[in-house]
């Protein structure tokens, strides 16, 4: 096994500092401009989409600007939680609420800025007629209504919820219409589009796509406010009738609110305390991030945990009794947790942290037990793990157990405050924090539980910094109150927000748990072994505008052309906006994995009650090359009295291979 092997997803951990938090004082004010603005806010959006949302200058990320709110959001929504997939897309959206994902489309729907000229067109005559029939009559020999007749005689869109079919580039038409025939694309019923994409052939896609992308605009562009007339009556298909466009407008928005929200328990003859305590618990193992596949129902499992020896499926948590825990005793629940056995004795993977959860005493794993058995229940099959030979077999879990778990209690150490003693409970047991931030030996082993001293996330590839050591994410120089602040809200008062990983925590876990469950956690982070070895991590020197230039000048100048805006011609970035770079730990870290993700992929802090409107890193894996990340991040970790090692295009090329799409 290799290192890192069974670790849960980051989301599951409570304390990851595996981000782009300041971890140093913040060194000055930014040298540019700063306008706290949706504009500014939604910069990882226009990065792809154009400036305003006017669309992707290469024909595949459509114009957002003007379109339809309720469309937007229903768009957001999908894209986070399943329904449509697009992984870039979906990593910048999974730490924002629906409030915040509803401000974006209600921002970008009020902008009205000038469309551009259609494309000209290769298609032939025939192809084109084709097209325009499919588009203003339909074909009652296919049962497909015309595309006039939901998206407005002008095609321009109908409010809130239908979009505009014009101005679109014919790639970006042709992909989504295969994605409703392929179910790349769904929607909430009724799911108009994937049974007439799928009556379409191939040609009729081509046509209809090609007509629409060299059709000019109207002289308004805005979407229609009534709905269309009757479809006509040889069309038999109920989609495109005035009943079912408003039975779509009374859908928007009708996804769940939040995929890592735990729901409300339903009554049940459990006590409510022990229900209410349990409830508490699971938001500090943050166990329904990874017992809830995206878009799918709650605690019903099926969530896939890439491991460097194939996919562990989590388990149905709810109390179905053919498929959940319905015929599990509380015992059997402790038996997990505990000792990593399921009901019928079979080994569980350590996918499932109990070599961490072993630490829970038995009153809180009956009040989780509560909890659970009070859902609603939900009836879905548990998928069998995807696991390579040997890996696969029970014999190798023994042999493995016999090497790395041995079943424990939490023990107060004496000499030590309660707080202490409760952060200890909470970092050790449920949070699992060692389960990123602790290093894997070959066989996929660690040492003590309370290490931390770092670790490479495996599949994933952001690095779990140590918070053991003041090099890197330890906090022992911090005080109580800024540590707290960090895990509830997601950013630091120190200058920076966390990104990643992290902001899954943040946005699941711990902005959820009460400040003195959070202050004792800051309590024994800062006590950490090794914590005190830097007590600080600022620049040697004050940042000043001159200090780049001892670097190479390839990385300047791309620094110059997308960074400046945001973080300074110093470094400095904005205070609770865009993190520092000048100072920062995190930037000058010896691997500079979580450098290269979010450069390439962008990022936004989570969207907590205390920072609901985060600001977000646009991604540059379309925009920037191997060189050109490796030539800004050498810069950056070098300029403003940074001292780190070059990154290599290797490195990047590395990185960006390993990342799973």
């Amino acid at each position: 096994m290799k290192p890192g092997a069974f670790r849960w997803l980051a989301s599951c951990g409570v304390a990851v500092f595996a981000a782009l938090a300041a971890l140093g004082p913040s060194p000055g004010r930014a040298a540019t401009t700063f306008e706290d603005s949706l504009a500014q806010r939604t910069l990882a959006c226009t990065a792809c989409h154009g400036q305003q949302g006017r669309a992707g200058p290469d024909g595949y990320y459509p114009r957002i600007a003007g379109k339809p709110a309720g469309y937007l959001y229903n768009q957001l929504l999908n894209l986070r939680d399943g329904r449509r997939h697009y992984p870039l897309m979906t990593g910048l959206l999974d730490p924002l609420s629906d409030r915040y994902l509803l401000e974006i489309a209600q921002y970008f729907s009020k902008l009205d800025v000038p469309y551009p000229a259609p494309t000209v067109t290769t298609a032939q005559p025939a192809e084109l007629q084709r097209g325009q029939a499919l588009a203003t009559r339909g074909d009652a020999a296919k049962n497909l209504p015309a595309c006039v007749q939901c998206h407005g005689k002008a095609l321009t869109g109908v409010a809130p919820n239908i979009p505009g079919l014009l101005g679109l580039p014919r790639d970006y038409l042709n992909a989504q219409l295969g994605g409703w025939q392929t179910g790349q694309r769904a929607a909430h019923a009724p799911d108009c589009m994937a049974q007439i994409a799928k009556r379409m052939s191939a040609q009729d896609v081509t046509a209809v796509a090609a007509w629409l992308s060299a059709q000019p605009l109207p002289t308004d562009t805005h979407p229609a406010v009534a709905l269309p007339a009757p479809q006509p009556a040889n069309i038999k298909m109920s989609c495109g009738s005035a009943p079912v466009i408003a039975a779509i407008s009374a859908n928007a928005g009708a996804g769940k609110s939040q995929v890592l929200q735990v729901p409300a328990p339903t009554p049940s003859s459990a006590d409510s305390t022990l229900v209410a305590r349990g409830a508490y618990l699971a938001r500090a193992g943050n166990c329904m991030g990874c017992h809830t596949t995206r878009g799918g129902a709650s605690w019903a499992g099926g969530r896939g945990i890439d491991t460097p020896f194939g996919t562990v499926f989590s388990s149905n948590l709810t109390p179905d009794a053919a498929t959940g825990l319905g015929n599990w005793s509380a015992n059997d629940f402790w038996g997990a947790l505990h000792h990593g056995r399921s009901k019928d004795g079979r080994l569980l993977y350590p996918a499932f942290p109990y070599t961490n959860y072993t630490q829970v005493t038995r009153p809180d794993a009956d009040a989780l037990f509560a909890y659970l058995r009070s859902l609603p229940k939900a009836t879905q099959a548990n998928r069998a793990h995807a696991l390579r030979w040997p890996y696969s077999t029970q014999a190798a879990l023994y042999a493995w157990r016999s090497l790395y778990f041995t079943p424990g209690t939490h023990t107060a150490v004496a000499g030590k405050s309660a707080a202490w003693n409760q952060g200890a409970y909470l970092v050790q047991g449920l949070g699992h924090c060692s389960a990123c931030h602790t290093a894997r030996n070959a066989l996929g082993g660690s040492g003590q539980q309370s290490d931390l001293a770092g670790g490479l996330i495996p599949m994933q590839n952001w690095y779990a910094p140590s918070l053991s050591s003041g090099r890197e994410a330890g906090v022992a120089g911090w005080d109580t109150a800024q540590i707290v602040a960090l895990l509830k809200t997601g950013v630091s008062p120190r200058g920076g927000a966390v990104l990643g990983p992290m902001a899954d925590v943040v946005l699941g876990s711990t902005q959820h748990l009460s400040d003195d469950d959070l202050m004792a956690m800051a309590v024994y982070l800062k006590d950490l072994p090794g914590g005190h070895s830097v007590a600080t991590a600022g620049p040697s020197v004050p940042p000043t505008a001159s200090s780049p230039a001892k670097v190479p000048d390839r990385g300047a100048k791309i620094f110059e052309k997308h960074c400046v805006d945001c973080h300074g011609s110093t470094g400095a970035g904005v205070p609770g906006a865009y993190p520092p770079l000048a100072g920062n730990r995190a930037v000058t870290l010896a691997l500079a994995a979580n450098l290269v993700q979010v450069v390439m992929y962008g990022g936004f802090a989570p969207a907590t009650q205390g920072n609901p409107r985060p600001y977000g890193m646009p991604p540059y894996l379309l925009q920037l090359g191997d060189a050109d990340i490796a030539a800004v991040l050498t810069y950056i970790r070098s300029a403003w009295g940074n001292s780190a090692s070059a990154v290599t295009e290797l490195e990047v090329n590395r990185f960006r291979s390993m990342q799973k799409q």
